[in-house]
């Protein structure tokens, strides 16, 4: 298995092994790592992948994207104690909300939200590569929220590795903040920005492209731009795609999916398993109002406006990166023109108009915006409908599914519960007046110290806290 950065321009572009793209997280060139060529899977594949455990399923699955860079039974090991930590047998289980619609619950993990189904791998992941190579990494991210904490506390601890996430600076809520603020690890530091997400993503971009910034501190990333973390996410599809029965031919049957988005990785991770073989008929963007992915899918403009702070703050996004990879399929896998269209983005505001690559956008997916009076009805509605409670992210899914849907296909539609409710309290409140039970790992938070780091949105200013703050790597011993 090899990638290609979706901005290499050469006819013949470079090739990347996996571990490549794990450690790097972001091409040189700024571009973003997708498969050469993505593995199939026929109808006799998916029934032998129908009903393993989780883990075991996962390590099917990033086995055909690791190649050589993990024997089989090292892979298994690692999901094994990845989703060990998972509070729930099943680790992405499916409840059922009505006759064809149900939720797939991603947040049984140590911090509560989807993120910790691929972050829990990767960071072990990063482990097992970085000892068998001796050396260190910088780890550096930005997040809207839950990928925060998620990183931090998969990578909290190890001694191969630091993490520096960014996050907007009041624009989370308590929780995800405390989630952050109270790892007391000395790798780990989460550093609040006086700005939003979009200004924390661009400074992360900015700090890689700093060629000796890169090299000094060997940055890496574990945002969603790291396609080791796509590929993690392709599992809970093919899982819960597989529960429901969804096989090609005349014995299965389709499902689709329903999916709260901002940075475009979860939604993007469907589109791989559609692309890989499970038989998906549609996949829905559930956005708030920050509804830049839903306008494209509407009208074909894809323009940036400004941030809007939300109940689904995970979500207030206006400059959706993973949207980048779509793009390279859409350009006919052309980085010369993902490039120059970038740029114009950039610098505009603007993605230059493509009547073709949008309308085969739209053949890929379909979007519908959630404001917030929709999302806490909905919330409303589910907890009245079914006595189950939902956070803001999964009630965009919901609503968005619920609009959707219809009377024409029998087709089960799964929508993607990426946090538990305690996370957001006050909106569930607001919408319900039962504020939701703190399950034992948030319980504790409340009660420890934070260590709040603010700095202004200056690209100098924390590139000089990293330089003060990360261990320095040490000698390559081993690198290839």
């Amino acid at each position: 298995m090899k990638y290609l950065s979706t901005r290499d321009p050469r006819p013949a572009p470079a090739t990347y092994t996996f571990e490549d793209v794990l450690l790097a997280g972001l091409a040189e060139d700024g571009g973003l790592f997708v498969p050469e060529s993505l593995p199939q899977l026929d109808a006799a594949a998916l029934c032998g992948l129908a009903g393993l455990p989780y883990g075991e399923l996962a390590a099917r699955i990033m086995g055909l994207f690791a190649g050589e860079a993990f024997a089989s039974a090292e892979l298994h090991q690692l999901t094994k104690a990845a989703y060990g930590t998972f509070s729930h047998t099943a680790v992405a289980p499916l409840v059922q909300l009505d006759e064809r619609l149900w939720l797939l619950e991603l947040f049984h993990g140590p911090t509560l939200a989807f993120k910790d189904l691929a972050l829990q791998l990767i960071g072990r992941l990063f482990d097992a590569v970085l000892a068998r190579r001796h050396q260190h990494v910088t780890i550096i991210g930005a997040t809207s929220g839950d990928t925060g904490s998620a990183a931090l506390a998969a990578c909290r601890d190890r001694a191969a590795l630091d993490i520096f996430m960014l996050y907007p600076h009041g624009r989370i809520s308590e929780v995800q903040r405390r989630q952050m603020t109270s790892v007391e690890a000395p790798n780990a530091h989460a550093l609040a920005i006086e700005g939003n997400f979009d200004d924390c993503q661009d400074i992360v971009k900015a700090l890689f492209a700093d060629r000796g910034l890169r090299q000094e501190l060997n940055l890496s990333a574990v945002n969603s731009i790291n396609f080791a973390r796509v590929a993690a996410q392709i599992v809970y599809y093919i899982s819960a795609g597989l529960a429901l029965g969804a096989l090609p031919g005349a014995s299965g049957r389709a499902v689709s999916f329903s999916v709260p988005t901002g940075n475009f990785g979860n939604v993007y991770a469907g589109h791989l398993a559609r692309a890989m073989g499970l038989p998906i008929e549609r996949l829905v963007i559930g956005t708030n109002s920050n509804d830049i992915l839903a306008r494209y899918m509407t009208t074909g403009e894809m323009a940036i406006g400004p941030v809007t702070a939300s109940l689904s703050p995970s979500m207030d996004i206006q400059v959706a990166s993973n949207f980048e990879r779509l793009l390279f399929e859409l350009k006919g896998r052309n980085g010369a023109a993902v490039a120059g269209d970038l740029r114009t983005f950039r610098e505009a505001g603007a993605l230059p108009a493509d009547e073709q690559g949008w309308r085969r956008a739209r053949e890929l997916f379909t979007a519908h915006k959630v404001d917030d009076t929709l999302t806490l009805d909905t919330i409303g509605d589910t907890y009245r409908q079914t006595a189950r409670l939902i956070d803001p992210h999964t009630a965009v899914a919901v609503a968005a599914a619920r609009a959707e849907m219809s009377e024409k296909t029998a087709t089960p539609m799964i929508a993607l519960a990426t946090a538990h409710p305690a996370k957001f309290p006050e909106a569930v409140a607001r919408a319900t007046g039962i504020r939701p039970p703190v399950p034992a790992a948030l319980a504790e938070i409340m009660d420890k110290r934070e260590r709040i780091t603010v700095l202004g949105n200056d690209v100098a200013a924390i590139a000089g806290f990293l330089r003060s703050h990360a261990r320095r790597a040490r000698p390559n011993l081993g690198a290839a």
